[in-house]
């Protein structure tokens, strides 16, 4: 425990995880962190055991992804936010149910949805955020991180992709 810390009871299965002073809450069983950040978004990690035991990104591609999503997020007063994992075969569907999960900020939202193994890109906007986001836009961003996919530049296609989603939406009104 850090010097400042106060100490709680950990939360037990199904009961809310503990928060530290620091403003972390944190569930060491299910491996799950949420921490606000300096621009007021809430950035979330769930460990997702899989067979797999690889990590798909390093720390510095990750706060490479995260600069990019609070960058455009502040710009533009729209919640951006990214998923990498299988979609599955109705991958549109399951874009759209990962979006609704966004509950109240939904209508605020835009969800950029990669699947590398399927091949698979998806773009959902909320109720507003479609007003600044159109398909248009949406199509451009999707191309430039397809670019960047055949160059097996993961990374640098997301980072793109917001880039392109922000500009498309503006600065915030």
């Amino acid at each position: 425990m850090a010097p400042g810390d106060v100490a709680r009871p950990q939360a037990r299965p199904g009961e809310t995880p503990m928060i530290r002073e620091t403003g972390l809450a944190e569930d060491p069983v299910y491996g799950h962190a949420r921490v606000p950040t300096a621009s007021g978004r809430i950035s979330e990690a769930t460990e997702i055991l899989a067979d797999d035991q690889r990590v798909p990104f390093s720390s510095s591609q990750l706060s490479r992804i995260d600069e990019a999503l609070t960058r455009t997020s502040a710009e533009t007063g729209l919640l951006f936010s990214v998923w990498v994992g299988e979609l599955g075969g109705r991958s549109r569907e399951r874009a759209e149910e990962l979006h609704a999960a966004f509950g109240a900020q939904a209508e605020d939202a835009v969800l950029v949805c990669v699947s590398p193994g399927e091949r698979v890109v998806e773009v959902v906007t909320g109720e507003e955020s479609v007003r600044r986001v159109d398909d248009r836009g949406a199509k451009l961003a999707v191309m430039a991180m397809v670019s960047s996919f055949t160059e097996s530049d993961l990374v640098g296609g997301i980072v793109e992709g917001l880039r392109v989603l922000g500009d498309h939406a503006g600065s915030k009104h």
